[in-house]
């Protein structure tokens, strides 16, 4: 069975722990600066176990997101410190954690580690794969880390301030 390849990046950011965290943890229903939108199973806050959908673009409301769509799960919450989200594709799993520490007065520090578990093909086919993909792939969780890392203030500013 392949590892999952793992990256895993920080930033500090002029906000309060609490702000950055509602801006990062709590499943809007539709984050602009992503452009995806969340569909939470049952009600109240977000917890371990919350379960959720993810869709590109702006769902409008009551309309339900389309058969196939990612499927996602809280596995950690560890509410204004640490969460982490299981995010299943037919071929690939997505798991990120995002921890959250104060780094001075009004600043938080953000760690955000990204792993990506490819699912496809037989034993073999995964091998080989593994073997000529194990670079490009880690390419790619960098960037997605790093794309996340770099929007950090848009989502702290698209958060209302309290």
């Amino acid at each position: 069975m392949p590892q999952p390849v793992t990256v895993s990046g920080t930033r500090e950011v002029p906000h309060e722990r609490r702000r950055v965290w509602e801006a990062l943890a709590v499943l809007a229903p539709y984050c602009a600066v992503c452009d995806v939108s969340y569909v939470v199973d049952g009600a109240g806050p977000p917890r371990r176990g919350t379960r959720f959908v993810c869709v590109p673009g702006r769902l409008d409301d009551g309309v339900q997101p389309p058969a196939g769509a990612p499927q996602g799960e809280i596995v950690e919450w560890v509410p204004r410190e640490r969460v982490t989200t299981r995010l299943r594709l037919t071929p690939e799993t997505w798991t990120t954690t995002i921890e959250l520490s104060d780094a001075g007065p009004g600043a938080t520090r953000v760690d955000i580690s990204v792993s990506h578990e490819a699912h496809s093909g037989g034993r073999l086919v995964q091998r080989a794969t593994q073997r000529l993909m194990r670079g490009g792939v880690r390419e790619m969780v960098q960037r997605t880390v790093d794309g996340e890392l770099d929007r950090l203030p848009a989502h702290v500013a698209q958060s209302p301030a309290r």
